[in-house]
């Protein structure tokens, strides 16, 4: 027979295991990164009139970073987004931020280390 106070313990843990998971993890997920910076991927290729609601999905990705794991998370999702679609104007990308009032932690860059980021 097991003991209760074992049985309790494991109960315990695995109850903090599945509590806790979804602490530890970012809230921002790629899907809401790509969604807000869609309307940026013109201009980041050709530069131009930079459109509002770039700036606004910008705005919004940065409201809703609240935490290191948040920033990691957005920072993997844009690394990731850039690299894969050709054409884009690194300068361009890296000033984005900064045309739309906006200060982010790291530069917009396929060499980004995005585990160093912090909130």
């Amino acid at each position: 027979m097991a003991n209760p106070l074992a049985l309790r313990l494991a109960g315990l843990v695995l109850l903090c295991m599945v509590v806790g998971a979804p602490i530890a993890q970012a809230a921002i997920t790629c899907g809401q990164v790509t969604t807000r910076l869609g309307p940026c991927i013109n201009y980041v290729k050709t530069g131009g009139a930079l459109p509002r609601a770039c700036c606004a999905g910008i705005k919004a990705l940065r409201a809703a970073a609240k935490t290191t794991a948040d920033t990691q998370a957005a920072c993997k999702c844009i690394k990731s987004a850039v690299s894969a679609i050709p054409g884009i104007n690194y300068g361009i990308a890296a000033g984005l931020p900064g045309k739309c009032g906006v200060s982010i932690p790291y530069k917009i860059s396929p060499s980004t280390d995005c585990s160093t980021v912090k909130y």
